[in-house]
C-alpha cells in the first residue's frame, strides 16, 4: 500500500523562507525529482498566484504544472493529471468555493484516489483547510466554522493562528461550541500527517509554534505541538 502524506501550512509557503517549507514538501514524494501540480481553486486560478508558484517551483528539481478548473476543463484530463503527480500543492483563498468548485467538477475524488496512490497533498490556508472535517474560514465574510470538508484527515483546523487577531479566539469559542477539536498552525508552520496521524510541525522561524487544540471535561486545552526548525 503507498504512503499517504498531507502537509498543511497555516500560511506562508511558496518559498518565503529558507530552507523552505516547500523544500520539505518536495523531501516527500517518492520520486527524486517529483511532478508537482498547483492547484489556485481557492484564489479563482488567479494568474498571479500562479506566477508565484512557478517562481517558487522552477528554481528547484521537480516538474511543475497548474490546473485551472475555472477554464471549463474536461474531467478525464484533469483526473489523468492529477493521478500522474507526485505532489499536489493548493494555493490559499476562500475554502468553501474551492470545495464547491472541486466537488462539481469530482476533483476531490480525484484526489482522495492519487492520495491513496501515494501522491502529497499540501496547501496554504484554505488549500489546508480542505484536507480536514472542519475549519475556521473567512470564505463568508466574518470568521465563521466551516463543517464540510473532505475529511482526509480528522478533526477540524485553523490557519493564520497568529496573524490574523480574530483567528485564534474565534476557534477556542468554536471549539467552546461544538466545533470537532483538532489543529491550528501559525504562519510559516506546516503539520505533517502520515496515514492521517500527526508526524511532526516545521517550520523555519525558529519561534512558528502549532496546536493541538481540544475540549476536554468542558474547558479548551491548547497543547502546544514540538515544532521541529528546519
Amino acid at each position: 500500500m503507498a504512503e499517504r502524506n498531507i502537509v498543511a501550512l497555516g500560511g506562508g509557503g511558496l518559498s518565503d523562507g529558507a530552507p523552505s517549507l516547500d523544500d520539505f514538501i518536495l523531501g516527500l514524494a517518492r520520486s527524486p525529482r517529483p511532478k508537482v501540480c498547483f492547484l489556485g481553486t481557492a484564489s479563482g486560478d488567479s494568474d498571479s498566484y500562479i506566477t508565484l508558484f512557478y517562481d517558487a517551483f522552477t528554481r528547484r528539481d521537480c516538474l511543475p504544472s497548474h490546473l485551472k478548473l475555472f477554464a471549463t476543463p474536461e474531467r478525464a484530463a484533469v483526473r489523468a493529471h492529477l493521478l500522474a503527480q507526485d505532489i499536489v500543492y493548493v494555493g490559499g483563498g476562500n475554502t468553501a468555493n474551492l470545495l464547491a468548485v472541486w466537488r462539481l467538477h469530482g476533483v476531490d475524488a480525484v484526489l482522495r484516489e492519487s492520495w491513496e496512490a501515494g501522491t502529497v497533498l499540501a496547501g496554504v490556508s484554505a488549500g489546508a483547510n480542505c484536507w480536514f472535517e472542519a475549519c475556521t474560514t473567512d470564505s463568508f465574510g466574518p470568521i465563521a466554522a466551516l463543517h464540510d470538508g473532505l475529511g482526509f484527515l480528522p478533526g477540524s483546523f485553523c490557519p493564520h493562528y497568529d496573524a490574523e487577531p480574530g483567528r485564534r479566539p474565534m476557534f477556542l469559542r468554536l471549539i467552546a461550541e461544538g466545533l470537532v477539536g483538532g489543529y491550528a498552525a501559525e504562519d510559516q508552520v506546516g503539520i505533517h500527517f502520515h496515514e492521517s496521524e500527526l508526524v511532526e510541525a516545521v517550520t523555519f522561524r525558529e519561534s512558528g509554534r502549532a496546536f493541538r487544540v481540544e475540549l476536554r471535561e468542558g474547558e479548551v486545552i491548547e497543547t502546544p505541538l514540538k515544532v521541529r526548525t528546519l
